[in-house]
């Protein structure tokens, strides 16, 4: 499979085969998702086995070094379709000796995307069949057209979220590892007013959020909410350009290396060890002009 096609009346879904990505989203009347221009050439990648970077791009395991560059591997790997339908689209990614060689680990990955009249629901799930734990961080990259419609400002946007968000928030070091240093947050209660300079030191990273929703909107404009399981960690990003762009917001079980940090991958900070036989599961729900959170 190359790209699976979703659809049902004026909602449209597209994923690639290449990392499971959706490329592409309609919903409302609106196409939602960022061309993978030349500001970023992606649209919406899936992070596994890390999120961020590892010290030195090196998976550390049982004194042997392996390669592993930023955000992991599946991103890059065709995935092959179990299962497709005029509205729903299953995939899944297996270890074999490309990805042993730099993650030994046995693993089994499975994406499915379920499209509806007004929403796209994205389930992860993650099966250990090794006999022992399997360390791992996993993360969702999808990246939104900002502005939402081309005749909307990027400064009329912001993001409100479900609950109040007190911060602080975390930063990455010119290397990509993430600070020690915690910052304030810029978020106003549950609003966040949107402008590029958030952006002009790279990721907001919010390693204990209180919210597993958020609404990105404007006060006359299209609305997105987000909602989110099992994910513990969210980062937002986005690239400052004073034309069209994205805003890339990102649930995440993992986080990239503290500075400093480079020790055994099964202690990573912010990863997770998987049991032998056990699954573990996300899910993310994009829907348009949804109103679930009450007004801030």
């Amino acid at each position: 499979m190359d790209i699976h096609r979703l659809h049902t009346g004026a909602a449209e879904a597209v994923i690639s085969a290449r990392g499971a990505e959706l490329q592409s989203l309609r919903l409302g009347g609106l196409d939602l998702l960022w061309e993978a221009g030349p500001l970023w050439p992606r649209h919406a990648p899936l992070l596994f086995p890390i999120v961020g970077r590892l010290q030195g791009d090196t998976l550390r395991h049982q004194g042997e070094a392996f390669p592993m560059l930023r955000h992991g591997f599946a991103r890059d790997r065709d995935f092959a379709l179990l299962e497709g339908t005029a509205t729903t689209c299953t995939v899944e990614l297996r270890d074999d000796a490309a990805s042993r060689a730099a993650y030994p680990f046995p693993f089994l990955l499975r994406v499915a995307y379920t499209l509806t009249a007004t929403s796209l629901r994205m389930d992860i799930s993650l099966r250990n069949p090794g006999e022992v734990p399997l360390p791992a961080s996993l993360g969702l990259h999808p990246a939104l057209r900002w502005p939402l419609v081309p005749n909307l400002l990027k400064l009329a946007h912001r993001l409100v979220f479900e609950l109040d968000e007190p911060g602080p928030l975390r930063r990455l070091t010119a290397e990509g590892l993430l600070e020690p240093t915690p910052h304030p947050t810029p978020i106003q209660g549950r609003v966040l007013p949107l402008r590029e300079e958030l952006f002009a030191e790279d990721a907001l990273i919010f390693l204990e959020p209180r919210s597993r929703s958020l609404r990105f909107e404007t006060e006359s404009g299209p609305t997105l909410t987000l909602r989110w399981e099992g994910f513990p960690h969210l980062g937002l990003w986005a690239k400052p350009d004073p034309g069209p762009s994205f805003l890339c917001i990102e649930p995440w079980e993992g986080y990239a290396d503290p500075e400093g940090w480079d020790g055994e991958f099964s202690e990573k900070p912010g990863g997770f060890l998987l049991a032998p036989g056990a699954t573990r599961r996300w899910s993310l729900r994009i829907s348009s002009d949804s109103r679930e959170l009450t007004p801030p």
